[in-house]
């Protein structure tokens, strides 16, 4: 009820207007006297010069009937509490009216949806109905406005808890129907006014439906219910009224409006009896509909009282937790208001003392100071923009969304190094001895670094470029890049934009969006903290698209050295100029760049590494990052260069030294784990041995000390075993350890000595490789010792780095006129025309050397590539089938020690290739002596490093017939 009577409730009113029917009369009782007079305390009241009428209703019902309340007026009950005579005397509010209520037996039935009406209360509803409201006037204009008020029961299938039928649902059940979902006790209601469809309404006494005389409108037949006989002197109904008394005045303590139900019920009512406290209590509680209905119809006395006191108790519960929810909120609010008023004075005091300044102008100080030490290297421009943010920042609210992308807006202005760089080292020799530190060989690269550092330290700056290094996996590009910026003194930082697909990476988001953040570039500027840093962007090939743009295309104004002077980047909005960053990308395939983006790139090619510069590489790099890595030491272990030879070239054949570098690692693994395990086992044999001499001398030196003094000897016979071998022990000590501790602190030198040779040093050699790194992976590329007829190596290039490969051809049937071809080993489409090209071009030249031979013409023929798995395509295989055609065909085998790589156009000319040094570096690894190229390609092996050229005859030819001439005339080879 005290939510309901609380003042938010929209569910409770009062009225200062008296109803046209009510008589005021204005006694001088007070709350307490009304209450008091049950139980004999009289107490003193103010006078009231007002009426004071309160509604209330249902708390399970939030919507009234029209006006969302049910509300109830405290008037007299005099026509139904008339048979007592105590009640005789009490002032009457109602006008007499003629005939009397009790005369009424047959009343029109209004239906309430949401609380009943109990006798001497008032309760406002609304009539949708036309036919009943013009009934209810004809009855008020013949002075007989009297009907039956009888609650709605609920829906069948609902909850009453949950039910919120309207008033216009309401009227809209008619007849039987409506009567069967009236309840059958209600209350006999006089008519007091008629303000349009709102009637007004007296409750009198209780009434009981006994039968329907007529439906439109409900009119019904009454019996009116008398309460039962009651002792008003019985101690039960006292005390129970007494307990429903104190309750209600526990509740009037915390309730004013309650105590205005109190004041004006005894005003206009007169004094409280027992039944009329009974309903009085039911009426302003916030019970249900259920509750109530169950006390209107209730018609003994104490029962009645029972059950006003539950729900009185129940009010007084709410009461408690309302007051001390609204108790913890006031405590809250009061202590975050206090707490807020003085942080505020607080500031104000610092800010007048100078101690500190507000959140805004705090950073727009650190701002201009992050600015101050670049301010005269800073554009125009961007200063522009800075000043006109800082003078934003301190036009907005603290509390603004706007505040913030403003503040992280000029923290990013502020923080980038504005025409700051980084002192560049010109000096070659110094840059030519880190290069070579890191890395060996690769000449090609290292020359491009030099003639840049060269270019820089002669112009006195350095211009960037973008340089990219195409390779296989492992070669070293992304390390490379390091020792570049690490030779040049210049800040290093590396991104990978493999399946990159969002624009915004490179370009940034608008400011404007949540999470907004500046681009890569902007990033990097920021962590290294200089202009001219060396940014790697890593695996540049393997650039994605997808629904947010293309990355690629957004790349080419960061690499493109007309436009990365002005680089715009979406966030900052501002140009930013990059020609003094030297960007280094990395690709294992430069195919697969773009051609807009390729064109801007200055590309160095790092083919690989031959077994020797493996060797090199593994002794000089690998093998000592292994083995601090690992914690072994130099000196216990020894990988001989056969094992390494071994590990090279049957293991790790691929271009890089990636591969090369885990299995070394594995090795040393190994190794550290045999050593643990040996000085372990080595420990304890010579912890063994210890104790043994330690057991023996004692032995002796307690004989010794036996015979030299007798005390020594009676301690020790009174002493157990035990302490004899504790004495023993101190003896040894005694004996054996030396007087000086330097002499201790050798003894333990000498100790670690002998440890550590017990452990023995570990050896690698070919013979036991398999033991470290298992059974080898690759074999021998060379499938035959001696090539038969119709089979001859080529050369071929692959991601991974060059390999050879056998191309054999082999005889079907032989017949007139079933001269065919027919290829596989997955070629493409490229090789496929390659083989038709090889098959007319050799029946040719078959032709001119031997006329009279029809091979060619009769045979049905099989080429085919090895290594069917392995998808194979490229136009470098035309010499090589024609070969293997032309020797099939003269049944003479080709040499056993010759490769050769090359296209053949229908007239016998020889087209270039590429991936010279990757063929180069796979002839050497199969042991190839002599390889054939064209002689477009003479160049690109020049340019090869000399221990790549060593032991190798190389033919360049234009023609085939030199190629000829060089496979089948010269057959010492086989």
């Amino acid at each position: 009820m005290l939510k309901l009577l609380s003042s938010t409730s929209s569910r409770v009113h009062c009225l200062t207007t008296p109803t046209p029917s009510l008589r005021i009369k204005q006694e001088p009782n007070s709350v307490f006297y009304a209450l008091g007079r049950l139980t004999g305390l009289t107490q003193r009241s103010p006078k009231n010069s007002f009426f004071r009428a309160c509604f209330c209703s249902d708390s399970s019902n939030g919507s009234g009937s029209g006006s969302g309340s049910q509300p109830a007026v405290e008037v007299d009950e005099k026509g139904a509490e008339s048979q007592s005579g105590s009640d005789s005397k009490a002032s009457s509010a109602i006008v007499s009216t003629y005939p009397k209520p009790e005369d009424y037996l047959t009343v029109l039935a209004l239906p309430l949806p949401h609380r009943p009406l109990f006798p001497g209360f008032y309760m406002p509803i609304y009539v949708k109905d036309p036919k009943l409201l013009a009934a209810l006037q004809e009855s008020r204009k013949r002075q007989a406005p009297y009907a039956g008020a009888f609650l709605l029961k609920d829906e069948p299938g609902t909850e009453s808890s949950t039910s919120s039928e309207t008033e216009k649902s309401v009227y809209d059940i008619k007849g039987k129907e409506l009567f069967n979902r009236l309840h059958e006790v209600g209350t006999l209601a006089q008519i007091s006014s008629i303000q349009g469809d709102q009637v007004i309404l007296i409750g009198h006494r209780r009434l009981r439906i006994t039968e329907m005389v007529s439906e439109d409108p409900l009119t019904v037949k009454v019996d009116h219910l008398k309460r039962k006989p009651y002792n008003k002197d019985d101690d039960v109904i006292k005390a129970t009224s007494f307990e429903v008394i104190s309750t209600l005045r526990d509740v009037l303590k915390t309730s004013s409006l309650w105590r205005d139900h109190v004041q004006t019920y005894s005003q206009h009512i007169g004094d409280f009896n027992f039944p009329r406290l009974a309903d009085f209590g039911a009426a302003i509680s916030g019970a249900n509909k259920l509750q109530c209905q169950q006390v209107l119809e209730e018609l003994d006395v104490h029962k009645r009282l029972q059950l006003t006191l539950e729900l009185v108790k129940k009010e007084m519960e709410i009461s408690k937790i309302q007051e001390s929810i609204a108790k913890a909120i006031e405590e809250k609010i009061s202590g975050e208001q206090r707490r807020y008023l003085l942080n505020e004075q607080l500031k104000a005091i610092k800010k007048e003392l100078g101690l500190e300044t507000d959140d805004k102008t705090a950073l727009s100080a650190k701002f201009k100071e992050r600015l101050e030490p670049n301010r005269e290297k800073c554009p125009p421009h961007v200063l522009q923009v800075i000043e006109e943010e800082l003078t934003k920042l301190q036009l907005l609210e603290a509390s603004s969304s706007e505040f913030n992308v403003t503040r992280n807006y000029l923290d990013w202005l502020t923080v980038l190094p504005w025409g700051n760089y980084s002192d560049e080292n010109f000096d070659v020799i110094r840059a030519q001895t880190i290069l070579d530190e890191d890395h060996y060989g690769l000449t090609d690269v290292k020359e491009r670094i030099l003639e840049f550092i060269a270019v820089g330290k002669l112009r006195g700056t350095s211009q960037g470029k973008i340089i990219c290094l195409s390779g296989p996996p492992g070669v070293g590009k992304t390390s490379i890049g390091r020792s570049i910026a690490r030779a040049l003194n210049r800040k290093f930082f590396r991104f990978s934009v493999g399946g990159l697909s969002d624009v915004a990476e490179i370009k940034g988001h608008r400011r404007t969006y949540i999470g907004a953040m500046p681009g890569k570039m902007v990033q990097c500027l920021k962590n290294v903290g200089t202009a001219n840093p060396l940014v790697l962007i890593d695996e540049i090939d393997k650039l994605g698209r997808g629904h947010a743009g293309d990355p690629a295309s957004a790349l080419l104004e960061l690499l493109d050295p007309e436009q990365n002077a002005n680089f715009l980047d979406h966030y900052l909005d501002v140009p930013i100029d990059l020609s003094k960053v030297l960007f280094v990308c990395t690709a294992n395939v430069v195919d697969n760049i773009p051609n807009p983006l390729l064109d801007r790139m200055e590309v160095i090619a790092i083919a690989g590494y031959i077994a020797d510069e493996k060797m090199h590489i593994a002794r000089d790099y690998l093998e000592k990052t292994a083995q601090e890595t690992c914690g072994v030491k130099p000196e216990q272990v020894e990988v001989t260069d056969a094992a390494l030879l071994g590990l090279i070239e049957n293991y790790c054949r691929e271009a890089g030294v990636r591969n090369l570098q885990k299995h070394i690692e594995k090795i040393y693994r190994k190794i550290a784990l045999r050593l643990v395990r040996e000085g372990s086992s080595n420990e304890s044999v010579i912890s063994g041995e210890v104790v043994q001499s330690a057991e023996a001398k004692a032995e002796v030196d307690e004989t010794d000390q036996h015979a030299a003094a007798n005390e020594t000897a009676a301690e020790v016979e009174s002493v157990g075993n035990s302490s004899h071998e504790l004495k023993s022990e101190s003896s040894v000590q005694t004996s054996d350890q030396p007087k000086d501790p330097k002499d201790a602190t050798e003894t333990e030198k000498l100790k670690e000595t002998e440890t550590s040779k017990a452990v023995e040093k570990v050896s690698v050699d070919a013979s036991n490789l398999a033991d470290f790194v298992g059974k080898p992976v690759f074999h021998a590329e060379r499938i035959y010792d001696q090539t038969p007829v119709g089979v001859v190596m080529g050369l071929a290039w692959t991601a991974m780095g060059g390999s050879t490969l056998y191309i054999e051809t082999t005889e079907v049937e032989q017949g007139e006129g079933k001269g065919a071809l027919h290829v596989t080993g997955q070629l493409g489409d490229v090789m496929k025309e390659s083989a038709q090209i090889a098959h007319t071009l050799a029946r040719t030249i078959l032709l001119e050397k031997e006329p009279a031979n029809p091979f060619f013409a009769n045979t049905k023929l099989h080429l085919h590539v090895p290594a069917g798995a392995t998808p194979k395509d490229g136009p470098s295989a035309g010499c090589t089938m024609i070969t293997s055609l032309l020797s099939l065909a003269m049944k003479m085998p080709v040499r056993k020690d010759l490769a050769m790589t090359g296209e053949v156009t229908l007239t016998g000319k020889i087209l270039p290739i590429g991936g010279v040094k990757e063929k180069t570096i796979a002839a050497r690894r199969s042991e190839v002596k002599t390889i054939i190229f064209p002689s477009a390609n003479k160049r690109d092996y020049d340019e090869l490093a000399p221990n790549v050229r060593e032991g190798l005859d190389v033919h360049f030819v234009d023609d085939y017939s030199q190629i000829f001439n060089l496979a089948f005339d010269n057959n010492t080879g086989n």
